[in-house]
Formats: C-alpha cells, structure tokens, sequence
C-alpha cells in the first residue's frame, strides 16, 4: 500500500514537471491536464498554483486567482504550517521558525508560507525582513489580501502612513466591502482627523456588514465627534446588541456622559462580565462603563468597586511608576533656572501663533479650548505630540526626560531650529487662516521650559481644577492610551502634586509667563474668566467665545459632549459621594490638596 501511494506521488511530479513545461507552448492544454491532476490529487496545492500559472497565460485571471487562493488554503491546513500557527499564537517564534522554514524549503511559492514567516519576523522585530516577505507573498498571489493587509499594519505602525494608505486603496480596489480593509480605512481616517471622509467609510461599512458590531463602534465614534449624539447613541446601541459582552460599545456609550444607562442596561452588563471568556481589554471596560451606570443610579459604593476593579485590570496591562516623573521635575528645576533664561533671552524661534493649554486631564481644558476655538482669531486643533516628540529626538535612545540633560548644551541657533519645526511640524493640524491656534495636550506642563525655550512668545495657559474633583474624575474615566498615573489615587495624587511643584516653579523663575485659569471661577463667572483670559492672549473680547456651545467643530477627548452645552456645574462636585474612599489621594496630594489655588511650599524630597 505504501508503494502504491510513493508511485501514486511520483506520477503526480512527474505530470506536474510535463504540465509546467507545456505552458508558455500550449497554456490551454495544460490548463486541461492540470484540472484532471486535480480531479485525481484535490488536495495538491502545487497542482491548483500550477492550474493558475496556465490560466494567467490564457489571460483568465478571476480564475487563476482562485485557483491561487485554493492553493494557499490547502497549505494552511499543513501540519508544519499548523504547527507554526499555534507557536506563533503562544509567541513561541522560534519554535515556529523552525517549523514553517523547512515547509518553504519544499514549497517556496505558497504564499501563506511567507505570510507566517513574515508574521514571525515582524514580531521578532525583524520589519525589513517582514516587509519583504508580506510583498512576496501577495506577488505570489495578488488575490491573497491578508498579505496586503498585513503589510498595511506594518507600514503604518511604522509612522509610514501614506505608503499603508496606497495599500488598503489596492484592497478595497480588489473587494469594495473587504471588512477588515474598512475598518482600518475608517480608523487610518480618524487618526488623519479627516472626519467627513472617515464618516463616508463607516456608512459604508455598516451597510455592507450590518452584523458587524466592530463597525458600529466605529461608526458611533466619528458621529459622536462631530456631535451627532442620537445618532451615536443609536449606532453604540446596535454594537451593544450586536454583541453584548463587547465591553468596548458599553463604554462607548458610557463615555458619552449623557447617557443614563437603565436598570436593563446594568444586568446586560453584569450578565456579560459573568461570562468567563471575557478578556481583560474587554472586562476592563465594562467594569468603567457598569461604574458609570451604577453612579448614575445612585450606588456609589457599587459604583465604586466597578472602577477599582477596572483600575486594577488596567494597572496590570500599564505599570506606572511615579518616582519617574518625580526625579524629572526636580532635574527641571536645577535646569530651568533665572540664568537659564537670561543666558538665552534672543534665543529661540519668534512665532506667536501657539497658544498651549496644559493641565491635568478632566481639569476643564476642553473646555478652555472649546473657548478659545470660538473666538475668530483662534483655531482650535487637538492634542498635538510635536513638543513631546522634539523633546525625544534631543535624546532618542535614553529614557523619557533625558532631553533635560542635552538642552543646556543647545546654541541659540539649534534653540531656534527646533522652535522653526515645531511651527512647520504643526502645519499639517492647521485647517484655516487664523493667526492662532491651540495645543491642547494636557501634559505638555512637563514641558514647560522647553516651550519658553524654543517658543519664547507661545502663550502657556495653565487650567486647574480642585485636585478631589479632578483626582477622582481620573480614577473614574479610562483612557485608550498614554495617561497610566490615573488608576491609583496615590499615583494621581503624587502626580498632581508635581504638577503643581513644577508649575510653580515656573511662577517663580518667568514670572507672569504663564496664564492660569480656575476651573471653579470658570463655572461661576465664566464671562470675567473669559476677559481674563483674552487679555492675556492679548485679543478683544468675542461674544461667540460666552457661546462655546455653538461651536459645531469636531472634538475628540472624552469631554466631547459637555462642551457642546452651556456651561455648568454638572459634576462638579461628584467626588463628594465617594469621599470615603479618597485618603490616599488626599495624603499623596500634600501641600497641593488645599495650597493648589495658591503657592504651596515644596513638600520635602
């Protein structure tokens, strides 16, 4: 028997070798002989790669692009291909290596080869070598759109956004409703901030794939931005239908703040977290959506434990390490003295158009912005990440501020250099004429020095909330990237108590430099902080600047829906009901817990 089958085998290569040699003399022929040796041997993928090469000849590519795509599933289900998978899947890559290459070595055209091999290279950190792989395998193929989209993620993991774009185009070119295709085309959309164009895409993509939750997530996202709420709602609705223990929707709708979740809407949450398939990113965000809703009715201490344990899951995923950030703000200091400045009056580049706003996150900064954005002479942007990216690229191989320790050496010229580039770099955000605009990333407070350093005529405005409110308001919101001090009401304290050290260091050495606003003042007299703060920016008072509300522009940060309203003094005090559980804030906080209005004394070191 076993023979026959070795005879059966070599018949099957030797009919292959004849087929092959036949093509480029009778590509009709041999496509005839290669159905009939896949009549006999259905699951020889040489064969079906062999069929396709004849068919190409023949000029009929639909099918030779079937042909191929049989090929390479036939591959798939190999045993060394298989094993490969399921190491990949537990990250053992070498071990996958060792399995996938000697497949290849006996079948270097299967194209679902190179993908796995360029899969292992990419997670080995070998992205040359990946990206080399993805483009052979979908020339192997051109059919085979998972090479492709597999080379878009790179590419624009990369920062290779506009190479990736060309790929993603070339896919939905081959399949107009490609689901994965649509998905990353819409998400590529948001991050450029084209919202009319990222808008178009999810239509289209919940059309095409109305049982897709993923897709009405999406959908929701963009219409929640540009301030179509009901819609939002409606299309958060759908994806929380869809797939009730998708944590993400139910937090969607959460983070909207103007939805008040149901009785229902509370069991539907808690009935999906019982579930034990539930994943963390997705347990993590029911706990903050359930805590939201619980607060909503009243049940503080239940509300509570929701956004611990929520906070404990993220803590895991995001270690945070306060004595970091400290060891910073006192090297900012011995840096960014009186002398620092004088020594460097004329330096840095003259431009006037940003106006920063820094703060802590929930401290009333979208709103400042809001503002701010209303007024004619002002273009609101977002949260931009040129300062923080300058300040790497002064130390690109050493820990986050390190640049503190190159900036001294810096001449004027090279001071002035970077302010030039931050102002070109910033362009791309820029959508009209107006002579200002914001940068509205709340950490850019670190950053302080430099700004004055290379931006010597930006304006700065410092927004501050009560650091109970504002402590707790971060203990109760999750975050999808970036702002890891926010899960421990010790790290939120210490972070915010350096933040108010730094600040007033800052008061101290560039004495009128920097602009700060009160949440609280804010709120009760919001047209007296409002001449404030034009005052300083040096502009006439604008009616429409009191009308904030009316402002239809897009808005990113969790705070999208409370700007589009007027002013109140909705959450102000919320913290008040989970007072019992804020000691640590409040003995992490120090000086700063009553002094942060004022000048507190420095704590000790």
């Amino acid at each position: 028997m076993a023979g026959a089958r070795r005879q059966t085998v070599v018949n099957a290569d030797l009919a292959l070798r004849e087929i092959v040699a036949s093509i480029d003399r009778d590509a009709g022929r041999a496509s005839a002989r290669a159905r009939a040796l896949i009549r006999d041997h259905p699951d020889l993928a040489v064969a079906h790669r062999v069929l396709a090469a004849a068919l190409r000849r023949l000029g009929n590519v639909r099918e030779a692009e079937s042909a191929e795509l049989r090929a390479i599933a036939i591959g798939l289900r190999h045993p060394a291909v298989v094993a490969a998978e399921r190491a990949i899947a537990d990250e053992r890559f070498e071990e996958a290596e060792r399995s996938i290459r000697p497949y290849l070595r006996e079948n270097p055209e299967d194209a679902g080869g190179a993908l796995i091999l360029g899969t292992i290279a990419e997670k080995c950190g070998a992205t040359k070598e990946a990206e080399n792989l993805y483009r052979r395998a979908f020339m192997l193929a051109p059919a085979y759109l998972e090479a492709r989209i597999a080379l878009f993620k790179l590419l624009n993991q990369a920062g290779r956004q506009d190479e990736a774009a060309i790929i993603l185009d070339d896919v939905l070119a081959r399949d107009p409703n490609h689901l994965p295709a649509l998905s990353l085309k819409g998400n590529l959309l948001l991050q450029s901030r084209r919202m009319d164009e990222a808008q178009t895409v999810y239509r289209r993509l919940v059309r095409a794939h109305p049982d897709d939750g993923r897709g009405w997530m999406g959908h929701a996202f963009v219409l929640k931005t540009i301030g179509r709420i009901d819609e939002a709602i409606a299309a958060y609705r759908k994806a929380v239908d869809l797939e009730p223990q998708r944590g993400n929707a139910w937090f969607g709708l959460a983070n909207l703040k103007t939805v008040k979740f149901d009785r229902a809407d509370i069991d539907r949450m808690k009935a999906a977290l019982d579930h034990d398939d539930q994943d963390d990113d997705d347990r993590l965000h029911l706990h903050f959506a359930l805590g939201k809703a619980l607060h909503d009715h009243g049940d503080f201490d239940e509300a509570f434990a929701q956004y611990a344990l929520g906070s404990e899951l993220r803590r895991q995923k995001t270690p945070y390490d306060p004595k970091v950030l400290h060891a910073n703000v006192l090297k900012a200091e011995a840096v960014f003295t009186p002398e620092f400045f004088t020594a460097r009056a004329d330096a840095g580049f003259p431009a006037r158009d940003p106006i920063f706003i820094v703060s802590l996150p929930r401290s009333g900064s979208t709103l400042v912005e809001q503002i701010l954005a209303s007024h004619p002479a002002i273009e609101g942007t977002e949260e931009l990440f040129d300062l923080e990216r300058i300040a790497r690229e002064l130390a690109p191989d050493a820990p986050a501020g390190s640049y503190l320790d190159r900036i001294a050496d810096l001449s004027h010229a090279a001071l002035h250099e970077r302010g030039r580039h931050y102002i070109e770099a910033t362009r791309r955000h820029r959508q009209s004429d107006r002579a200002l605009f914001t940068d509205k990333m709340p950490s850019n407070w670190v950053f302080t020095g430099l700004i004055h350093a290379i931006l010597p005529n930006a304006k700065i405005i410092d927004v501050r909330r009560d650091p109970l409110g504002c402590g707790f308001a971060n203990f109760s919101q999750h975050y999808n990237w970036g702002i890891n001090f926010s899960y421990d009401l010790t790290d939120i304290g210490r972070y915010y108590a350096d933040y108010v050290r730094m600040m007033d260091h800052f008061d101290h050495v560039l004495p009128g430099r920097i602009h700060r606003v009160m949440y609280e003042d804010l709120v009760d007299d919001l047209e007296t902080e409002v001449r404030r703060l034009l005052d300083y920016l040096e502009l006439p008072f604008d009616d429409a600047c009191l009308r904030f509300f009316e402002n239809r522009r897009a808005v990113h940060t969790p705070s999208s829906e409370q700007v589009r309203r007027p002013i109140n003094s909705d959450g102000l005090h919320t913290w008040r009901n989970y007072e019992k559980w804020l000691e640590p804030l409040k003995q992490a906080l120090g000086p700063a817990l009553h002094g942060y209005r004022s000048r507190p004394s420095k704590p000790a070191d």
